[in-house]
């Protein structure tokens, strides 16, 4: 595989779950202790690999859950947050300032802070209240996330009896990294075929539904605008048919992220409008993916995991297609803004 090291992977996403035990714990002292509703929180991309655990728990369990962008949060505040508010917060560099002061106010309010990170000597792993280091960098950060974030939705309704399969779902979770590798090896004819395609397009149409969706807003924005300088349009696929069908014409290029779970007839449907009307309909269904002891049940859960393994490829490929590397910026943290 291009630019790939399948042992550096591994024990990055090793890694990512073997966090499984410790949290579950935390997470129970924290009920324990009295939390009554749960955030979400951070800056940037990192916060839409957190939006399938939030999915999960608004549609699954009647604990209170929020979504906060940190910027906004510190302008405007939320009634709902407190001392018996459990704040879980992702942040690969931990440095991110949105996030640093996301997480000081958080703290300020009372708030008990749970960080995720790839490096331990930041202040977003130093503040937090416990905080969960795995080292991990661009092309690992988006599973590693996705995963943790699982892991924490899981523990929670598991705390709350509103799960029957924590155990087995958590094994099965263990056995993941190894299927990953197998997932991007099976992926990467296909990866660098449509790579080659798209390496001179330069406007995506991208969407999914359900877990799909994060890894589809995640992908346009952060892969293809940031790091490759792409323009792309984002939709739900809910949302598709509410205004962005209109820019649906002959050779705009359509990206459609199909997952495994009870979303999945939103995307079909946009799978079944687009070649109407384009010849550039890509798409991609986790359906594919041969996972051998993953039961359907987990399928359903790690959707956007398989989607953002399988397009590490394609990045890797792109980047070398188009003589842009993915760590170039003109901006993002280049400039003061």
């Amino acid at each position: 595989m291009l630019n790939f090291d399948p042992d550096r992977f591994l024990s990055i996403q090793n890694g990512s779950v073997a966090v499984a035990e410790k949290l579950d714990a935390t997470v129970r002292q924290c009920l324990d202790d009295g939390a009554e509703n749960l955030f979400f929180l951070g800056a940037g991309g990192v916060m839409f690999l957190t939006q399938p655990a939030l999915r999960l728990l608004q549609t699954k369990s009647t604990f209170p859950v929020h979504y906060e962008m940190g910027a906004e949060l510190v302008e405007a505040d939320s009634v709902h947050l407190g001392p018996k508010s459990l704040v879980i917060m992702p942040s690969l560099s931990g440095t991110t300032k949105e996030a640093v002061a996301a997480l000081e106010f958080a703290k300020n309010k009372g708030a008990t802070v749970i960080s995720f990170t790839g490096h331990s000597d930041t202040p977003i792993a130093q503040k937090a209240d416990y905080n969960f280091t795995n080292f991990a960098e661009d092309d690992t950060s988006s599973e590693m996330f996705y995963l943790q974030t699982l892991l924490v939705a899981l523990s929670v309704m598991r705390h709350r009896g509103e799960l029957d399969r924590y155990e087995e779902t958590v094994a099965e979770l263990q056995l993941l990294p190894r299927l990953l590798v197998d997932v991007k090896q099976s992926f990467e004819e296909r990866a660098a075929a449509f790579a080659a395609t798209i390496k001179n397009e330069d406007y995506h149409i991208i969407t999914g539904a359900g877990s799909t969706w994060p890894e589809a807003y995640y992908y346009g924005m952060c892969i293809l605008e940031e790091m490759q300088w792409i323009r792309t349009r984002p939709v739900h696929a809910s949302d598709f048919f509410h205004g962005t069908l209109e820019l649906v014409e002959e050779g705009v290029s359509v990206i459609v992220f199909g997952g495994e779970d009870e979303s999945r007839p939103l995307t079909e449907r946009v799978v079944q409008f687009a070649p109407r009307f384009t010849d550039k309909v890509h798409v991609f269904d986790t359906k594919d993916f041969e996972l051998p002891g993953i039961s359907p049940q987990t399928r359903a859960l790690i959707s956007p995991v398989l989607l953002a393994t399988a397009f590490e490829r394609v990045s890797a490929h792109l980047e070398v297609l188009r003589d842009h590397p993915l760590t170039t910026r003109r901006y993002y943290k280049k400039l003061e803004y």
